[in-house]
């Protein structure tokens, strides 16, 4: 908007060198820029569907009966954020080391920030485009988060999921009592990235799937080995292996007789 008064003659809008209008008369061929007011008090143009090429000085020029004047504007810009380029989906083996790229647009310049989406952690753990992790653990695995922000708009969120493999882990195994005649269980249960694959063994030999008498049933993170009717010739110590490309652990456990007593009542 440019403020006139009726000593004005002559009125003019220009951009840079560039006349946009002069009086009514446009001058300018670009089709987002009209003339919204050319009154005794007020001589005001319109710029349509504004774009960063549009940010720069804009000059009002009025003619009165004495000499012409001048009244500038600069017109700023701003542009929401938007996120260009973001690293892809990573696998990565424990004690590698991981690069994390997040580029954004946007005017003013966006600040950029990453955090590790997990219930552990704690604001913010980088506050860059990039985000190095050195000696990765698998408590570090996960998806991480870019956000970029400049006040303009809400910020703008994109996530990264970084895989760390690890050897499996046996965490816990219990040796089991289970009187003859009764089902008997044993679990082996592990953690490992890739997912382990089980084996079971009784001293030296391989229990095969489908035995007479067992059932070995794996799953993602543990492996159940099943007794339906335990005999004497069951009972013994077993050894789970867990494995994947990393490497593989064992564990053993034994099953064993439990027996029962039967108490007699206490006669006083």
């Amino acid at each position: 908007r440019c403020s006139v008064d009726n000593r004005v003659t002559r009125v003019a809008w220009l951009n840079r060198s560039s006349i946009l209008y002069a009086g009514n008369d446009k001058w300018c061929l670009d089709p987002r820029v009209v003339l919204l007011a050319n009154t005794k008090t007020q001589y005001s143009i319109q710029i349509q569907d504004v774009d960063v090429y549009d940010e720069g000085p804009y000059t009002c020029s009025v003619q009165t009966d004495n000499h012409p004047k001048t009244s500038r504007v600069h017109l700023i810009v701003q542009v929401s954020p938007k996120i260009t380029e973001i690293s892809s989906d990573i696998s990565i083996n424990e004690g590698g080391n991981v690069s994390l790229t997040c580029i954004a647009t946007g005017r003013p310049d966006p600040t950029i920030t990453w955090r590790h989406i997990s219930p552990k952690a704690v604001g913010f753990i980088s506050e860059d485009e990039y985000l190095e992790i050195t000696g990765i653990t698998r408590e570090q695995s996960g998806e991480y988060e870019c956000s970029a922000s400049n006040d303009v708009a809400a910020p703008v969120v994109q996530r990264v999921k970084v895989t760390v493999n690890y050897p499996p882990y046996i965490s816990d195994v219990k040796s089991t009592g289970v009187p003859v005649g009764q089902k008997g269980i044993l679990l082996c249960e592990a953690s490992a990235v890739p997912s382990a694959d089980f084996q079971w063994y009784k001293d030296d030999k391989r229990l095969a799937e489908g035995q007479k008498g067992l059932k070995v049933e794996n799953k993602a993170f543990f492996s159940r080995l099943t007794f339906f009717n335990v005999s004497e010739q069951d009972y013994g110590n077993y050894t789970c292996v867990a494995s994947n490309q990393l490497g593989n652990t064992n564990a053993s456990m034994i099953l064993y007789e439990e027996t029962t007593t039967a108490l007699t009542p206490w006669k006083g």
